[in-house]
């Protein structure tokens, strides 16, 4: 008899099916152990010393851990098989030796397997091996660097740059990434260029196009066309001539398939096929590993193991033919520098368990199983054959010169089963060109001009963020998708139709860093130190080296920013900005001075929000502001505002204040300080308000009408807590705000009567009945303020974060509830307090108490 630990229930299950009763599975619900937010948790006076606690909600799983060692004095760590799996067996083992559930004799076996089947695991618990220590000392190392960048340069920022959250290691230097792009693209200035392509026919009737890639007997380049004057000299040097085949030459070619997924490719992957996030795509395939139909999803590894390649083989011979298999198998070089976290590729764990024999009912684990099996079965397919033909056409005094090109697939292969997206869009000419041979006459049925413009590099999507990041060696598989999803979390980022946008507040913070931190800024600095800690994971560097020769420094350059003013930092930021916010006017006056005022000049102002604006310096006689990224023809929502237009005679403006943007008529006056105002709803963007919508806005709230049982009239608004309608005292919240503006007299006596008259809110609907409790009564997943939770007559069981409502179990249902109905009978009764006195000293709270709390619990986010 053993415990068995893992991270997750549903890993517990599935591993149980093939342990059998002779062992007991338990899991840890992740890491048990963290560096408590406060000052000193990593101490580098004392050799890096590092102070752990147990996480409140783990206290429970640890201490069930320690029960279950009671009965069977054996344990088995069988969590997941890279660093931070790695980490949680020690930390596990750390904290039950010291609680003395572990005793020395106690016999601790660590366990790994890339993929849940009964073949892997069984192998696994046949070859124990003990915890790697290697692999600790980097989690630790990183653990550490983490801490020390978040709690040191975070409170930077808080004193140096109003507005500004936090800064970390890695989040900073992808963060870089985007604001530069922005930059790039407000500095792009865009070039004309045209092509002429001219639509031909062969002498047996056959159309099809060509391009102009020669005239006046030289080769064109893409500028050498650069307006419609030109354009029309060059199509009327191709309609004045004849045309003739001068060559045809075709050329074998051939296409292999893609290798099979690591991490990175596999998040690229989902975000161009189904716009799935990093963060999404990694926890849907944490599921279906978990469920033992994948391998483990955090590697950068793409080798396959043989018999992974063998049963490939057999699949793809038995559904597409003998044609389709490649005489020998392909294999694919492991890119991974450090073979220590380098695993298997992202493979099905069948083969032959094809998409439409899955059993599971969740459509985005069903999408990305069907991504990753035919990209495992294409990676070992013949590759398609096709032939390029590219015909060469010309005048017969060599004046005008044409090329058209085509492709065509003689043999699919493997795009059979599955061809990679794109980023860019690529013409690959994928047509077939009729048959013609040297020396044929062309007629010219038409020569057309299209104008072109160069265009900006593209944002990043979440797809080629990751990208970049493994080409310069800046993070990890294990920790992509967090650090693009905390730069978001943080809003130094913000995310539009896929792509990443550098809010104000992001850009602020890059310069900020790059300024006085530019060596930690550095990609090769940050992928150096990356190489460092994977030589730590491979044992050849010691992990506290790493950590004394960074913090010397690092201590050092935060020093050295102890005596920054505001001010200081603002002005600096605003020179070294000055190229994109202050660009050239065409009329070459000074572009700095104000447009409106003229007297003031025009520098960099920071809001309350952490954003930041171009104000005048000459406020408040002068009230021009216009945004970061904008021109001087973008007004800021600030200050007088924009002007949407003009409703009786009074002028409809959008503005912004401290509580963001809000529509305004009029202007203030001494004898109307406070003009109408409304502020826009929530989810309504700011570029997409009209004169229309201003109006609607300030004519809330809306008469809906009388209410048919009393005659008061009924009204429809948007409030601090959202749309709603109103009926005397009685308010209704409203779905969607749109529907302020719609709502009718029926549907809204029907909102209204829906909500109890006193105080109660209506009874939930819930979101799904799982089942009856074997002791009577539903069992049913409720949604709750702090996430969905398992109902059973009085008793409410959060559901674990890696178990949604749609896949929850009745096994588990009845698990939860029976378990937070056991914790509630444990629980001992209150002490009264002994006197009145006693117990109003006995809970006050002193200021200071509070303010430690509110600094520890903004560090620790700073540091997450």
């Amino acid at each position: 008899m053993a415990v068995v630990v893992v991270e997750s229930p549903a890993k517990a299950k599935t591993i149980n099916k093939y342990l059998g009763p002779g062992h007991t599975v338990l899991a840890s619900y992740g890491h048990v152990r963290d560096l408590p937010p406060k000052d000193g948790s990593v101490d580098p006076e004392q050799g890096f010393e590092m102070l752990w606690e147990i996480a409140s909600d783990s206290r429970k799983h640890v201490k069930a851990i320690a029960e279950a060692l009671k009965e069977d004095p054996e344990l088995i760590l069988a969590t997941d098989p890279d660093r931070e799996g790695e980490a949680i067996s020690w930390h596990l083992t750390e904290a039950l030796a010291k609680s003395r559930a572990l005793k020395k004799d106690t016999p601790v076996k660590r366990v790994v397997f890339n993929a849940i089947t009964k073949s892997a695991v069984t192998a696994a618990m046949e070859n124990p091996r003990q915890v790697d220590m290697p692999l600790v000392h980097a989690y630790l190392a990183r653990r550490a660097l983490d801490y020390l960048v978040g709690f040191n340069l975070s409170p930077v920022l808080w004193r140096k740059l109003p507005g500004a959250k936090s800064a970390g290691r890695v989040q900073s230097v992808c963060l870089r990434l985007i604001v530069e792009r922005e930059m790039e693209i407000e500095a792009f200035r865009a070039q004309e260029y045209w092509s002429v392509t001219a639509g031909l026919t062969t002498p047996r009737g056959q159309e099809f196009s060509a391009k102009l890639v020669a005239l006046a007997g030289k080769r064109l380049d893409k500028f050498d066309i650069p307006t419609a004057e030109s354009a029309e000299i060059a199509v009327q040097a191709v309609q004045s001539r004849s045309l003739s085949v001068h060559s045809v030459e075709a050329k074998p070619a051939s296409r292999n398939p893609s290798a099979p997924f690591m991490t990175s490719t596999l998040q690229q992957e989902a975000s161009r096929k189904f716009g799935m996030g990093a963060k999404h795509c990694m926890s849907t395939a944490q599921r279906l590993y978990e469920a033992g139909y994948i391998t483990y999803m955090r590697t950068d590894g793409i080798d396959m193991a043989p018999e992974a390649v063998m049963a490939a083989r057999d699949v793809i011979k038995d559904r597409y033919g003998a044609q389709y298999v490649p005489k020998s198998p392909r294999m694919y070089k492991n890119k991974a520098k450090n073979a220590q976290e380098a695993h298997e590729c992202i493979r099905p764990t069948d083969m032959a368990v094809s998409p439409d024999k899955l059993k599971i009912s969740d459509s985005d684990q069903r999408k990305l199983y069907d991504l990753i099996w035919k990209r495992s079965i294409a990676c070992q397919m013949e590759a398609a054959r096709l032939e390029r033909t590219t015909v060469e056409i010309g005048s017969q005094d060599g004046q005008v010169g044409l090329r058209a090109t085509g492709q065509v697939v003689l043999f699919d292969g493997f795009l059979k089963v599955y061809e990679e997206g794109r980023d860019d869009v690529v013409d690959d000419d994928d047509k077939r060109l009729p048959q013609m041979a040297e020396g044929d006459a062309l007629d010219t049925r038409s020569v057309t001009p299209e104008q072109h413009f160069t265009q900006p590099p593209p944002r990043y999507t979440e797809a080629t963020l990751v990208k970049r990041m493994e080409e310069l060696g800046i993070g990890r598989p294990s920790t992509y998708a967090n650090i693009v999803t905390t730069i978001q979390d943080r809003g130094y980022v913000t995310k539009d139709k896929n792509r990443l946008i550098a809010a104000d507040k992001g850009r602020l913070v890059t310069i900020f860093l790059t300024n006085y931190f530019r060596r930690y800024l550095e990609y090769d600095f940050t992928a150096a130190l990356e190489e460092q800690l994977d030589d730590v994971s491979a044992g050849d560097r010691d992990y506290k080296d790493v950590l004394d020769r960074f913090w010397r420094d690092f201590s050092a350059a935060i020093a050295e920013t102890s005596d920054l003013r505001i001010t200081e930092v603002l002005e600096k930021i605003d020179e070294v900005l000055s190229p994109h916010l202050y660009p050239p006017r065409e009329d070459g006056s000074d572009p700095r001075s104000c447009p409106k005022c003229g007297a003031g000049r025009l520098n960099l102002k920071t809001a309350r929000s952490g954003g930041a604006f171009i104000g005048c310096n000459n406020y408040p006689d002068c009230r021009y502001t216009r945004p970061l990224g904008g021109d001087e023809g973008d007004a800021e929502l600030s200050g007088d505002g924009k002007l949407l237009g003009h409703d009786a005679g009074d002028p409809i403006s959008l503005r912004t204040g401290r509580f963001g943007p809000y529509v305004q008529r009029g202007e203030a006056t001494k004898e109307d300080p406070k003009p109408p105002r409304a502020s826009l709803p929530k989810g309504w963007e700011v570029d997409s308000i009209d004169l229309e919508k201003a109006l609607m806005l300030l004519s809330l709230p809306r008469p809906v009408g009388p209410h048919p049982e009393d005659g008061e009239m009924i009204e429809a608004g948007i409030g601090r807590y959202g749309p709603f309608v109103k009926h005397g005292k009685k308010y209704a919240n409203l779905p969607e705000v749109d529907e302020v503006f719609t709502i009718g007299m029926n549907r809204a006596v029907e909102v209204l009567a829906s909500k109890p008259t006193r105080g109660r809110a209506a009874a939930a609907e819930p979101l799904r009945i799982v089942g009856d409790h074997p002791d009577g009564g539903a069992l049913a997943v409720m949604k709750g303020r702090y996430g969905p939770y398992v109902k059973w007559e009085k008793v409410n069981a959060t559901l674990p974060k890696d178990v949604t409502p749609e896949e929850v179990t009745l096994e588990q249902a009845i698990e939860l509830v029976n378990a937070k109905a056991g914790a509630k009978k444990k629980k001992a009764p209150a002490k009264k307090p002994a006197t009145k006195t006693a117990s109003k000293t006995g809970t006050k709270k002193t200021p200071a108490k509070k303010a430690a709390t509110k600094t520890a619990n903004a560090a620790k986010k700073a540091a997450e």
